[in-house]
């Protein structure tokens, strides 16, 4: 019996190895894999810089595609049923990565400009596997937050969903996690217009980690000049080359990495992995996830003394102790250049549960807080 084959994108962590004893697997960069690259393979192992469209599929024996990514807009999945290719996601599967990048943004902008949580509103657009942990994050945080999801108001109907133009009049921080669509009912291809940024409150902040297109760059920039008090992005309109005046200009600017934790990661291969299994009828894998994930590089344990500081300084320690939001974006400000190599090459960041507080004269709030993020808490001194 012929082997399977597989392509797979060269910066899927975790999977070398894996695959050989079951299938030929060949591992190429994931933007320069070609028509020629896959007409004899079975199954493709993707990321989001492989356009699995027509003119890479047509003409291949390809039955499988599966994405490490929660997003799928880099496969034209129309044309794959109409093939009988079968694609699949990653639903979720970074959604906690995301969720810790937000946390670090939105801490580091409060603690840098001294507000408190407590007197701002997050408004969340897209309220989906990412979307939903982002507005708990908040919530954890002590903020007031909106909810905005047409399909999913159109669907369930109730009061949990905001108009846009409330969320937008009504926030201090609005950010999008949204999937990026230019037709159908739901667009959301430059979502964020002249009019969106013009609806905002004054000195507002707005973060995208969805897709670069989502934003208007050319509004963006304008707002940022006389609106808003700042912007993050860790997507842009042109990756991986993004504008320089938008680079610059960002709060904090990242190169496509928020839901780049190993931990989501390994959800994203371990999909693949286990899909291949199903779909070909190998049950050898067909529970498979890896088998250790490294250490971070900071320590997984360590005291956060809460004498005389605010609570909105504890917060920012301890989240940024597990995430330096502050040094991704200085390595691609410094480099723009090195867009691709920094998300190839990312460093091992672990999510919020792989770590154990130990809080020292930290009132029991605060400490809930941390708990309600995913830390764990040990050994609690409070005020």
């Amino acid at each position: 019996m012929k082997r399977l084959k597989i392509i797979a994108d060269d910066k899927i962590p975790f999977l070398k190895g894996v695959m050989e004893p079951y299938a030929d697997i060949i591992y190429l960069p994931g933007a320069k894999t070609a028509a020629g690259d896959v007409r004899d393979a079975d199954a493709i192992f993707t990321r989001t810089r492989t356009k699995c469209n027509e003119a890479l599929l047509k003409g291949s024996r390809v039955r499988l595609i599966a994405t490490a990514t929660i997003g799928f807009d880099h496969i034209d999945t129309a044309y794959c049923e109409a093939a009988g290719i079968r694609w699949v996601n990653a639903p979720g599967c970074n959604s906690r990565s995301v969720q810790q990048y937000m946390t670090a943004a939105i801490a580091t902008w409060v603690y840098q400009r001294n507000l408190k949580f407590s007197d701002l509103t997050v408004g969340v657009i897209g309220v989906g596997n990412v979307g939903s942990k982002v507005a708990k994050a908040a919530e954890a945080l002590g903020m007031r937050v909106l909810l905005n999801d047409p399909p999913r108001a159109d669907q369930e109907g109730g009061t949990a969903f905001v108009p846009l133009d409330t969320l937008l009049s009504g926030s201090d921080v609005v950010t999008c996690h949204t999937p990026l669509a230019k037709e159908g009912r739901y667009p959301t291809y430059h979502l964020a217009s002249e009019r969106f940024f013009g609806k905002m409150k004054d000195n507002a902040l707005f973060i995208n980690t969805s897709r670069g297109p989502v934003a208007d760059a050319e509004a963006l920039k304008q707002a940022s000049k006389n609106k808003l008090s700042g912007y993050i992005l860790d997507v842009w309109e042109d990756e991986p080359d993004p504008d320089p005046d938008l680079l610059n200009g960002a709060f904090i600017g990242t190169p496509h990495i928020a839901g780049y934790s190993s931990d989501g990661k390994a959800n994203g291969t371990a999909t693949c992995v286990r899909e291949f299994c199903r779909f070909f009828g190998i049950d050898a894998l067909k529970n498979w996830y890896p088998e250790s994930i490294l250490p971070p590089p900071v320590p997984t344990t360590f005291v956060i003394d809460g004498n005389g500081k605010s609570d909105e300084q504890i917060l920012y320690e301890a989240i940024t102790h597990t995430y330096p939001i502050r040094e991704d974006s200085d390595r691609l400000k410094q480099t723009p250049s090195a867009f691709e190599e920094l998300r190839g090459r990312y460093w091992i960041r672990r999510e919020f549960e792989n770590f154990t507080v130990k809080p020292e004269h930290v009132n029991r709030n605060i400490s809930a807080s941390l708990k309600s993020l995913g830390f764990k808490i040990e050994n609690t001194v409070t005020l």
